[in-house]
């Protein structure tokens, strides 16, 4: 399967990139003064990752295959 986006922001086309939410100094204190936090918060950032758009860090993104994307891309749908 195609895994290539277009960014409906910039209309950038190619694959997206992941972001992970929150920060990793802050996960690494909690580590390391408070166990239970620590592990909350690591379950937090992991189940938050979402795909960016690379070049405009915009979450608006559909696949090229799609009617949106093939609009998007100038191409018949």
């Amino acid at each position: 399967m195609n895994n290539q986006i277009v960014c409906t922001q910039c209309l950038y086309h190619g694959k997206s990139k992941k972001y992970t939410k929150g920060s990793f100094i802050f996960e690494l204190v909690l580590w390391l003064c408070f166990i239970i936090p620590g592990l909350l918060y690591s379950i937090y950032r992991a189940t938050s990752k979402v795909d960016i758009c690379p070049s405009c860090k915009s979450r608006n993104l559909v696949p090229d295959w799609s009617p949106m994307g093939k609009k998007l891309l100038g191409r018949e749908f």
